[in-house]
């Protein structure tokens, strides 16, 4: 594949990737707001619009490494900022939080997967379609990883005892460097693409 044709087909994936990615962050937000916390809506991360959740590295620069490394576009939105304490109940509301972002993804990549099978989409749009299913699958079943500060980080702090919760909080910093070991070693290929391919199986993908 050329460059321009290389450059295109990322362009395709990323514009994809960020439509799963708001989707996932909006979906936090507006949870928390629910639930008490009004602090995704202060900080202007209460909409759908990508811009507002954009992160130079984990939107752009990882997902363009991972796409000419290996061709395949992954990434991350900025965190949607959480005030623990604001939330109602924090210790139940923040395990709500946490799923919500997957669930939307896996609600919104439900949804696709029955839509393709109603109306007859163009052979042009169907990849576009399928790859934007994917894309929604690997994102929620990837972020249930619990490592901080992905989501499933979230409700299992949630589920912890306070004094085991925040013992467990502050490998937050090491995460990075966990995750990438953890890649590196292939424990992620035993979890994550095992879960992303049950999941598109149940949608009929």
């Amino acid at each position: 594949m050329n460059l321009p044709a290389r450059l295109f087909s990322f362009l395709i994936l990323f514009g994809l990737l960020i439509i799963a990615m708001s989707a996932h962050e909006f979906a936090h937000g507006l949870t928390a707001y629910r639930l008490g916390d009004p602090t995704a809506k202060y900080s202007g991360r209460l909409t759908l619009n990508p811009l507002a959740h954009i992160d130079i590295f984990w939107t752009f620069l990882l997902p363009l490494f991972l796409f000419l490394s290996s061709g395949f576009v992954f990434g991350a939105a900025k965190p949607v900022p959480i005030n623990y304490w604001a939330l109602k109940n924090p210790k139940r509301d923040i395990i709500l939080v946490g799923a919500s972002g997957p669930l939307a993804n896996f609600i919104l990549g439900g949804l696709l997967a029955v839509i393709i099978k109603i109306i007859p989409f163009p052979a042009s749009l169907l990849p576009l379609i399928v790859n934007l299913i994917v894309i929604n699958v690997i994102l929620g079943v990837f972020n249930l990883v619990p490592i901080p500060p992905l989501d499933g980080s979230r409700i299992l702090m949630g589920l912890l005892p306070e004094p085991l919760a925040l013992r467990y909080a502050r490998i937050e910093p090491y995460a990075f460097i966990i995750l990438i070991i953890l890649i590196w070693l292939g424990a992620l290929n035993w979890i994550v693409w095992p879960a992303v391919g049950f999941i598109l199986r149940l949608m009929g993908v």
